[in-house]
């Protein structure tokens, strides 16, 4: 029997891990079911019912490519943000462009700054392209600019990760200080600015887009605020000549027609957005209360979850997060100390949460 040929060095040397472990592997593994599913960080309020409408009308035509060049929401993105659409890329999803991104600009060898215990696909693609990671830890749990341009320029990073607000702590900074960051970047480093949950942020926190700057690449998506996770939908703001070079290797076909035709849909929707935006500081307020009730802290929110304080370490947060499971309810929790003291917990309905405030006080009776 003919065999296949070996893996490269690289392949071979990396673990055959999932980044994050979903609800639906955890109730196969445990046997609990999800019946509250706060975890991933998905908006539980849902797309706008324009979108769903619009899906349901093009799911007949799911036969069809989706166009290999996203016109249509490239257009509309670039009115919306007030740019120009060659200065858009769209992916599948934050995560996908990340990939694309590293392999434009990483040759293997190459370093990369981060912060230790930021999101870990950005990591998963930087090992997966050869990369060599180096981090510096946050301070009072932020990501730390000064720290990030100091490694950058000490390691002669070629690329620096930085999201703000952040995952999975929650926390800010002002647009003063990113526009600080983006300014002391070292030169040949790019820096990869993760706007993800910029919809939740307060007035202030993301920098005027400057699309002259070849530095910087500003990523967002359609999976937080507009309720699309499921159909995996982000996109690059940056350079015409950067955002040029995602042609050269993205995968065309990538974006599904569904996929198009919602975020079309839900960008339009203006009003639904505010509506979401205003469930999801509501639950927030109801995280806060029911972890203070507790004797936990959350810390401040910029996003759609609490990040919350355990007070002690990260086996008593895995106690909590596991506990809590037998009870029905996914939440997930930063993997490394001292982030890792914190339980994560995404904004919920109304009932979700109070599904929560039942089960905590009594898996915390059983843990203390």
């Amino acid at each position: 029997m003919p065999k296949a040929p070996p893996f490269t060095a690289l392949i071979d040397s990396l673990p055959a891990t999932v980044p994050f472990v979903g609800p639906e592997a955890l109730t196969r593994r445990t046997g609990h079911a999800v019946s509250v599913r706060i975890g991933a960080n998905e908006n539980v309020f849902g797309p706008s019912p324009k979108a769903i409408a619009a899906m349901a009308e093009a799911a007949g035509a799911a036969w069809q490519y989706g166009d290999p060049e996203n016109y249509d929401l490239k257009q509309a993105l670039a009115r919306h943000l007030g740019v120009g659409p060659d200065n858009i890329a769209i992916g599948e999803g934050i995560d996908g462009l990340f990939g694309y991104a590293v392999r434009l600009f990483l040759n293997p060898g190459d370093t990369v700054a981060t912060s230790l215990g930021a999101y870990p696909t950005f990591s998963y693609h930087v090992a997966g392209f050869g990369g060599r990671l180096v981090s510096t830890p946050y301070v009072n749990d932020h990501e730390d600019p000064q720290s990030l341009v100091a490694l950058a320029r000490a390691e002669g990073a070629r690329l620096l990760y930085f999201a703000n607000p952040d995952n999975p702590m929650a926390t800010w900074w002002d647009a003063a200080t990113v526009e600080r960051l983006i300014d002391e970047t070292p030169a040949g480093c790019m820096l990869m600015l993760d706007e993800a949950y910029g919809d939740f942020a307060p007035e202030g926190t993301l920098p005027p887009l400057d699309v002259t700057r070849e530095h910087v690449l500003r990523f967002r998506t359609f999976s937080k605020a507009y309720g699309l996770a499921g159909m995996r939908v982000g996109y690059c703001i940056g350079h015409p000549r950067i955002i040029a070079a995602f042609d050269k290797i993205r995968n065309h076909f990538g974006m599904t027609r569904l996929s198009q035709v919602a975020a079309l849909a839900a960008l339009a929707d203006q009003d639904w957005l505010g509506q979401v935006k205003r469930k999801v500081a509501l639950a927030r307020q109801q995280i806060y209360a029911i972890a203070s009730a507790n004797g936990l802290t959350p810390l401040p929110s910029a996003a759609n979850f609490v990040a919350v304080d355990s007070g002690r370490d990260g086996a008593y947060a895995r106690a909590i997060v596991d506990g809590l499971l037998q009870h029905g309810i996914f939440v997930r929790m930063p993997a490394v100390a001292p982030l890792s003291r914190c339980v994560r917990i995404s904004a919920g309905t109304e009932a979700q949460l109070n599904q929560l405030a039942q089960a905590l006080p009594q898996l915390l009776a059983t843990l203390n």
